[in-house]
């Protein structure tokens, strides 16, 4: 399982097409970085 590539790619990577997917839908950067706060246990400092 830890070969698959979701594993092996870099959040700021990921990042961007997080935002996009949320712009598509409607949604704001705050939005995204609270949910995403919130799955990873990061304040908006350390992410």
């Amino acid at each position: 399982m830890n070969n698959h590539r979701i594993f092996k790619m870099k959040f700021s990577g990921v990042y961007p097409l997080y935002m996009q997917k949320a712009e598509r839908k409607n949604r704001t950067k705050e939005e995204v970085d609270q949910i995403i706060c919130w799955l990873t246990g990061y304040d908006l400092v350390e992410l």
